[in-house]
């Protein structure tokens, strides 16, 4: 097997022998059949570099109502007090990241979940309303080198976004940002977010049909007329949060497709892909 700096050398891009960058929600990934991951084992067993970020909204919340800490959403960032805090890395550097490993590894791929303050991996200050917002973190470097390290030792990095910076502070990232730092990091062009819809919907009713490709600035032209609305309206702002840096262009996917990820992969035109321009 290359090394993973060798495939980037060469690749420059998503492709079988290459890298790619995953983000999916943790609720999306609970909710996955096994051959989704029965298809990232393959996908290993090909060579192919992968590295997962995920998030863990749902859980998180479930959690905080359980032991009665109230939560409150400013701009759709979780205020984080100290107390959030604790819970939001509890969920989602332990009972999330643990799940997905076990499921990968159930499959028969290997896998190493992380989060993103081990190794001080994701570097993070606070973010620019932190006065609303609390330990909500911008990411400020990510330590790529100990993920081609992991990749290239045949596993997969499993990571939790959580954020450190050089005192040993905590920071809560949104899952999308921190996904779309490591892919930048890692210089891969490409990534892949899995969801629980087919990729952007247009219209209604029968009308309804996903578009294949948009820019960034059409979205947006399409929320502010009604075009795109409701649940699709987070979910696409969450895509487009992931394209900075390196990363010029998002694949929205339905998880439950059969052999998605080898397919999109392979070039075959699934989901919405947003471009940069």
């Amino acid at each position: 097997m290359k090394s993973v700096t060798e495939h980037q050398e060469q690749q420059g891009a998503v492709a079988a022998g290459g890298t790619f960058v995953m983000k999916c929600g943790g609720s999306t990934l609970a909710a996955l059949p096994d051959s989704f991951f029965e298809d990232l084992e393959k996908l290993q067993q090909q060579g192919v570099h992968a590295v997962i970020v995920h998030g863990g909204g749902p859980a998180i919340s479930g959690n905080l109502e359980k032991l009665g800490i109230e939560t409150e959403f400013v701009n759709g960032l979780r205020k984080t007090t100290e107390e959030v805090l604790d819970v939001v890395e509890m969920v989602l550097a332990g009972t999330i990241n643990k799940q997905i490993v076990r499921r990968i590894q159930r499959a028969g791929g290997q896998a190493i979940g992380l989060s993103g303050s081990d190794g001080a991996l994701i570097q993070a200050k606070p973010a620019t309303n932190h006065a609303e917002v609390g330990y909500v973190g911008d990411v400020t470097d990510v330590k790529s080198p100990i993920l081609t390290g992991m990749m290239d030792m045949g596993y997969i990095p499993v990571v939790a976004p959580i954020g450190v910076d050089a005192t040993g502070q905590r920071y809560n990232i949104n899952a999308d940002t921190a996904a779309g730092a490591v892919a930048s990091h890692l210089g891969v062009q490409q990534m892949i977010v899995v969801t629980d819809v087919p990729g952007i919907l247009k219209g209604s009713g029968s009308e309804k049909r996903v578009l294949p490709s948009v820019t960034v600035q059409q979205i947006e032209d399409m929320i502010g007329t009604g075009e795109i609305y409701g649940g699709m309206i987070p979910k696409v702002r969450a895509a487009i949060s992931c394209i900075h840096g390196q990363v010029r262009e998002v694949v929205i996917v339905d998880g439950s497709e059969p052999n998605v990820l080898s397919r999109v992969l392979a070039g075959e035109k699934l989901g919405t892909r947003i471009v940069r321009m």
